[in-house]
């Protein structure tokens, strides 16, 4: 008998409390390799190539949801309302703008339930 999935409070707050993808996370914590010189800024071409990376993840992501089922979709966009600053922290337009591209993806998906295949 397989145990039940976490409630989406529990998921968050363990990504929480496992550094989740903040710079103070656990990928903050990971050794220099020795002779390469730190990183700079991204280049132009390295932009348009994380943009175009982007957009290949947002359309696999919107194929996936469309054949997700309703309770699926469901969770994806509960999931996004708990898009939300750390307690204390300043609201970043990113951060909030994030919830709502959540949702765009589950409701750009939900367009595909009902064309023809």
């Amino acid at each position: 008998m397989s145990a039940s999935p976490d409630p989406p409070e529990d998921v968050i707050a363990r990504w929480d409390g496992e550094g989740g993808a903040e710079p103070d996370g656990p990928q903050a914590a990971a050794p220099e390799r020795e002779g390469q010189p730190a990183a700079g800024p991204p280049t132009a071409q390295e932009w348009a190539e994380m943009r175009t990376r982007v957009i290949a993840l947002e359309n696999l992501v919107i194929a996936l949801l469309a054949t997700a089922s309703d309770e699926q979709r469901a969770l994806a966009k509960r999931m996004a309302r708990y898009i939300a600053p750390r307690p204390g922290a300043t609201p970043h337009r990113l951060t909030l703008h994030a919830a709502h591209r959540m949702s765009d993806l589950v409701d750009r998906a939900e367009r595909f339930e009902d064309a023809p295949r």
